[in-house]
């Protein structure tokens, strides 16, 4: 028998009181309201309500140990990014390794792989696919329906994909950037509980009331914290915070805790704010974690206060995961699976012939996922178009990872180099090499680098080079929180010395192919318009 004394957070009846909260085999047996001297406090744990593990670029098992550090207990993680590399054999490997470790992952069948049919993806999971892994235990619901027009228009596959989810009793999670009026009326009544991609207070109010679960997200780009949060007070009940994706050096700072902090500070009450971080996703998706109740499995933590939220132990199952800023979960060992089947390419291979130097340019905008269609000039030399640098039009380029293929090549603005180039294989969805440069060369070079890495993020300039690898189907590293963490902020530094303006230059890279947010993206096929639908010229 444990016995764990502090001022005990009653979230739903709303008190603290003085407690001892008595453990035992890996549950709560006991909780005794009695005065003692001890200043600390006994809470429920933090859950991210929506996340993709792999945008940390780290397997599940090296997220746990610096997530658990943060207060962290559990997470509702979407398999989505690795899925559309190697299919349910990606799941799998998902949820195999988190078994390895205590934190408490809870993933979703990904809905849409690929995400769109204007991109080439490593693997299909139709509806068929949906229904196997739906009977599964391992499986707590639906992932994102980002193809909100295929529910809008009804489209079969779609439709039975939320069928099966039904069927097993498994929510589906939603994901309609600006979808409103009667739209988002239909895109409700199909079945779909949750939004995390509102990013306008009258957007996230109207799908609150048809009914929606709104989830508060705050990640590394895409942050919707403070366009939303005045609606937390009133709409306690509803809604949720999350992440969504969130790279290794910002995990290294904070996680749930974080918001939790933000929000109170703001003079939102406590109760409600520790709601929406610590019970709701509970109750929404069924998860199998305590609330701090008698007979409920022992996951809860400690923390100096309810202000900063300084963790001071993360109890799960009963067993102190993270103490004091120290993860008491080792690393364990796990494979590398990847699909990347392409060779070096050339820097003729990126260039854009053209007779005029106007052309359609994606303007990315720092902390949004979604972007704007403007129109700029190039540098038009001999027929070809590069990079106008002086006016931080630069060359951007999406290159198929899955087979030997042209690269698509277009123009995007405010990424701010102002020599050499950057290039990631984690792009989502379809996670194919994205790059944005200065020059062919560098461009073709940084892309280069991934390929030799079968995978990572690189930094380029001339003879200097900074990378990091990332084998795990070319997305996450086989490395810990810490070195992965370190890394990144290397090559991260690099490219804001290379003259980025971006808070989290790679973070942004990443949703630049991202199609189904709008407007204007780039996949390995060519420029897509995101209201149009369709694939658009980059010259006019």
């Amino acid at each position: 028998m444990k016995i764990i004394k502090g001022q005990l957070v009653d979230i739903e009846n709303q008190r603290i009181f003085p407690a001892e909260v008595h453990l035992k085999n890996k549950k709560i047996v006991a909780i005794r309201e009695c005065e003692h001297n001890e200043k600390q406090f006994i809470m429920p744990g933090f859950i991210d309500a929506h996340i993709h593990i792999e945008s940390s670029m780290l397997v599940p098992s090296e997220f746990a140990r610096m997530a658990s550090i943060h207060g962290t207990v559990a997470t509702v993680s979407d398999p989505h990014e690795i899925a559309n590399v190697l299919g349910i054999d990606g799941v799998n490997f998902m949820i195999e390794n988190a078994k390895k470790v205590p934190l408490k992952f809870h993933f979703g069948a990904p809905s849409c792989v690929p995400a769109t049919t204007f991109e080439t993806a490593g693997a299909v999971i139709d509806a068929q696919a949906i229904k196997a892994l739906m009977q599964s235990p391992d499986i707590f619901y639906l992932a994102e329906m980002m193809n909100y027009p295929g529910v809008l228009h009804d489209d079969p596959e779609v439709l039975e994909k939320i069928k099966w989810a039904q069927h097993f009793k498994k929510p589906v999670d939603g994901h309609a950037p600006g979808l409103r009026g009667k739209d988002a009326e239909k895109y409700v009544k199909a079945g779909i509980s949750t939004d995390h991609e509102c990013f306008t207070y009258e957007e996230a109010k109207e799908k609150l009331e048809l009914g929606m679960n709104v989830i508060i997200r705050e990640g590394s780009a895409a942050k919707n914290f403070e366009a939303l949060i005045d609606l937390l007070p009133h709409y306690y009940h509803s809604m949720m915070f999350c992440s969504d994706d969130k790279h290794p050096d910002d995990l290294v700072l904070g996680h749930i805790n974080q918001l939790c902090k933000r929000a109170v500070a703001k003079g939102i009450d406590i109760f409600k704010v520790l709601q929406v971080a610590c019970i709701n996703p509970v109750k929404h998706y069924n998860l199998n974690v305590g609330l701090l109740r008698e007979g409920d499995a022992a996951d809860f933590i400690v923390v100096n206060d309810l202000t900063n939220f300084k963790v001071l132990k993360t109890y799960i199952d009963g067993e102190i995961v993270a103490e004091n800023g120290q993860s008491h979960i080792p690393s364990v060992a796990f494979k590398t699976p990847n699909n990347f089947n392409i060779t070096e390419k050339s820097p003729k291979d990126f260039q854009l012939k053209a007779q005029t130097d106007l052309v359609r340019v994606i303007e990315a905008l720092d902390g949004e996922l979604i972007s704007n269609e403007i129109e700029g000039s190039a540098i038009l030399e001999e027929g070809s178009l590069s990079s106008n640098i002086k006016h931080d039009i630069l060359k951007i380029s999406v290159v198929n990872r899955y087979q030997e293929k042209s690269p698509s090549v277009a123009f995007i603005k405010n990424f701010g180099l102002k020599k050499g180039a950057i290039a990631s294989s984690v792009g989502h969805d379809s996670h194919n090499i994205i790059a944005v440069g200065t020059t062919d060369k560098e461009i073709c070079n940084a892309v280069n680098l991934i390929i030799k890495n079968k995978g990572g993020i690189c930094a380029v300039n001339d003879d200097n080079e900074k990378s990091l690898p990332l084998p795990v189907a070319g997305i996450m590293s086989n490395r810990d929180a810490w070195e992965t963490g370190k890394l990144y902020q290397e090559i991260d530094k690099m490219a804001k010395d290379l003259g980025s303006t971006l808070k989290a230059p790679f973070m942004t890279l990443s949703f630049m192919a991202l199609l189904v947010i709008p407007d204007l993206k780039l996949s390995d096929k060519g420029l897509f318009s995101g209201k149009k639908f369709e694939f658009v010229k980059v010259i006019f």
